[in-house]
């Protein structure tokens, strides 16, 4: 087993790495800019190590400074959590050159899922549904272009290879508008990502966002953890998961599963990952895969019982993973809602001091949180403050408990979203289950 794992992030997914830790006897490093000094889980850490000023690129984007921090603890693994360096493959590649363990996939196979074009043709061997579309960059040959895209039919997406987080994506209604509108979305992503490619798909108009649990031991075995809903989005973000998805029958479940870990089987996936896809009129679409635990892991951990960051750092040791596929059992339903810092009307960051704050509680709920009271929200970062989890036997009972702890849930001193959250949770739509994508936009009128 690993011996001390330098936690290269902040918040909550930081503490959260640090108490599945704990729980194996790993010691801890907290790796922290100067604006987060007083994060719950630097204080909880065996050692910390500033590694730079507030602004990310100077400290949690500094892989000199993160490597020089896992040099000098005498750490002998990194986790990198979600966002930051979690999937740059160039600093996975690099921590694993100098002789460390990198807590995640190997670099070349988080190049071939970071970029979508590769990706969609690794799923499309594997067997795993792809949205219709060019399965390939756009070249130049712009009769071929138009021909593909008259195949497909209209509206259709033009997406970089690149990009995520809803830049780099153009719809396309008529024909007239495709030429114009590629070299518009290539020059975008040549300047966001540095790299011009971009691809071409079917536009499906009102689609549910379902993903997939995986988790590889690197050897090329593999298991699923069942599905999520994460339609609820606002601006690309999602807001509220659900697990299991509604309204998805088993057979449909079941030959998804087996299509992704035969995808994980194929590229020897190693560590937790997620596919991710749109799901209409019973069919699921293949959209790109993150190769990182995700922010909504909880409710996956709540239906099955497994604890995905532990399962991360036994397979970085080199060890099994802890279950088969066969022993895996869902049950129940789990429900997440993001807790921002944030106008629940405009939108706008709220950061400052935390004056008070009671975190709800009893049977099915969940927080996973670094706030507490006096803990001062820094402006530099994401806004995400908490995420709170209710989990029942049923969805009805879930979706009682999550509405019961949002009104349970006291924070002053900023502004939060849990007004907002309620609204979502006591929806009449939402409560009847399966919302598609857009639903939020329309209900907030954007």
């Amino acid at each position: 087993m690993i011996k001390k794992v330098l936690i290269a992030n902040r918040g909550e997914i930081a503490l959260r790495i640090l108490r599945a830790c704990k729980e194996l006897g790993i010691k801890t490093v907290a790796a922290h800019s100067t604006a987060d000094k007083d994060l719950m889980h630097v204080r909880l850490a065996d050692e910390s190590v500033c590694i730079g000023p507030p602004k990310s690129a100077d400290s949690y984007l500094n892989v000199p400074a993160i490597i020089s921090a896992i040099e000098l603890s005498g750490a002998d693994a990194v986790h990198p959590g979600y966002g930051f360096l979690s999937e740059n493959a160039d600093f996975a590649e690099q921590v694993e050159k100098c002789g460390f363990i990198f807590i995640g996939p190997r670099a070349e196979t988080i190049r071939i899922m970071g970029d979508k074009v590769s990706a969609i043709k690794a799923m499309i061997k594997a067997g795993v549904p792809t949205v219709p579309g060019s399965n390939g960059p756009i070249t130049d040959d712009d009769q071929r272009t138009l021909q593909i895209a008259r195949d497909i039919g209209y509206p259709v997406m033009i997406k970089a290879a690149a990009g995520g987080g809803g830049r780099g994506m153009r719809m396309v209604d008529d024909e007239s508008d495709l030429l114009k509108t590629i070299a518009l979305t290539q020059n975008e992503a040549g300047s966001f990502f540095g790299n011009s490619t971009v691809y071409l798909e079917k536009f499906l108009g009102n689609p549910r966002h379902v993903e997939i649990q995986v988790i590889g031991d690197g050897e090329g075995n593999a298991i699923s953890l069942g599905d999520r809903d994460c339609s609820m989005q606002r601006r690309h973000q999602k807001v509220v998961e659900e697990a299991p998805a509604p309204g998805i029958t088993d057979e449909e479940r079941q030959a998804i599963m087996k299509s992704c870990i035969q995808a994980c089987q194929n590229i020897k996936y190693r560590g937790a990952g997620t596919f991710e896809f749109l799901y209409e009129d019973g069919n699921f679409y293949f959209i790109e895969m993150n190769t990182r635990v995700q922010v909504e892991h909880p409710v996956t951990e709540l239906i099955t019982g497994i604890d995905i960051v532990k399962e991360q750092l036994r397979v970085a040791s080199g060890l099994p993973l802890s279950v088969t596929q066969d022993e895996i059992k869902i049950r129940g339903h789990a429900i997440e809602c993001r807790i921002n810092a944030e106008d629940p009307v405009s939108f706008l960051p709220s950061p400052g001091k935390i004056n008070m704050f009671h975190a709800p509680g009893g049977n099915g709920i969940r927080i996973d949180s670094h706030i507490y009271s006096g803990y001062t929200v820094p402006p530099h970062y994401d806004s995400l403050i908490a995420k709170l989890i209710s989990f029942g036997a049923d969805r009805d009972e879930a979706l009682v408990k999550m509405s019961n702890a949002l009104e349970e849930m006291y924070i002053e001193g900023i502004k939060t979203n849990i007004p907002l959250q309620l609204d979502i949770i006591n929806d009449e739509g939402f409560k009847a289950g399966g919302v598609n994508i857009h639903y939020l936009e329309k209900k907030l009128k954007l």
